[in-house]
């Protein structure tokens, strides 16, 4: 489904009539989701648990952090990535299979029982904090500085899975990106509902920057903040001419590549992409496809591990 997230939902210095149109709607997400903190029963399992989730729908950075958790967490124990079964996102997938072990099966329940019979010891779920009938050990929710929590309203008002109040049953904060005013004023914010929080900021690291500041491109992405590549892009000075936007977890048609590389060929430019875009391609459209390799930064990591450790 292409879905592209309105303007109004990041509006923070005032709310739209659009929002306030669409509030009647959010009340059955505040509904359901009152009701499964609150009535639904936990299940607790042997391995340890991790997981990272959003609040604000879409481009937060969760795959990048459990990426960075895998690598160090399986250095001890037997660790699994779970991601549940969603077509659109294979790209995700993909992504998470080139570096770890990945189950992927259609229900959480599915994937946990697979995990049972690998013996695994440590598993991470990327996605699934709005999961209620797990007990996990250790919950993060992550944020990007620039959008934090939106307007603030839950879905179709706003672009939140559940209110911000849902911090208070986390353990974990982690916002991506670079700090200013309003992030910062989140965090108050954030404290305030729940003192006791842990909040950890992170930054995304380009890796194969270097060649890429030698040529000259079109760039194109399905991203949920599109935004931060291009963004990226400049701070490192690497060059294109033209920005190609697709919906979020968008499954590429031939056709789309065949436009994409015709305009660079007018433009006499090279194609570069996301590395998650690069792996919701199929193989056989990858060719002379560029992409932005990243990683997530923990500032603070010793801290932050330090922290996770105590809690495991």
């Amino acid at each position: 489904m292409k879905f592209y997230k309105p303007k109004f939902w990041d509006k923070r210095d005032h709310i739209s009539f659009i929002s306030v149109l669409l509030l009647p709607f959010s009340l059955i997400g505040i509904i359901k989701n009152y009701y499964e903190n609150n009535k639904i029963k936990k299940n607790f399992y042997d391995f340890k648990t991790i997981c990272v989730g959003n609040i604000y729908i879409g481009g937060t950075g969760k795959t990048p952090l459990v990426i960075n958790l895998a690598s160090y967490f399986k250095k001890r124990f037997k660790t699994y990535i779970i991601k549940k079964n969603y077509i659109s996102h294979l790209d995700e997938m993909r992504l998470l299979e080139s570096k770890h072990k990945v189950i992927f099966e259609k229900t959480r329940e599915l994937s946990i029982s697979k995990a049972e019979n690998e013996k695994a010891e440590m598993l991470i779920f990327d996605d699934g904090l709005q999961e209620k009938k797990i007990n996990y050990d250790l919950k993060i929710v992550c944020f990007n500085s620039l959008k934090l929590d939106g307007n603030g309203l839950i879905i179709p008002a706003g672009p939140l899975r559940e209110k911000l109040d849902s911090i208070k049953n986390y353990d974990v904060v982690l916002i991506n990106g670079d700090s200013n005013k309003e992030s910062k004023n989140f965090i108050n914010k954030i404290k305030k509902i729940n003192p006791n929080i842990k909040i950890f900021t992170g930054k995304y690291i380009p890796k194969n920057y270097s060649k890429l500041k030698k040529k000259k491109f079109i760039i194109f992405s399905g991203i949920g903040n599109p935004h931060t590549f291009s963004d990226t892009l400049k701070n490192l000075k690497i060059k294109f001419n033209g920005y190609e936007k697709f919906p979020d977890h968008y499954d590429y048609k031939e056709t789309d590549l065949k436009k994409l590389r015709h305009l660079a060929k007018i433009k006499n430019c090279e194609l570069l992409t996301t590395e998650k875009d690069y792996f919701r391609l199929k193989k056989s459209f990858r060719k002379k496809i560029n992409f932005l390799k990243i990683e997530l930064s923990v500032d603070k990591k010793k801290q932050f591990y330090k922290y996770l450790n105590e809690r495991l």
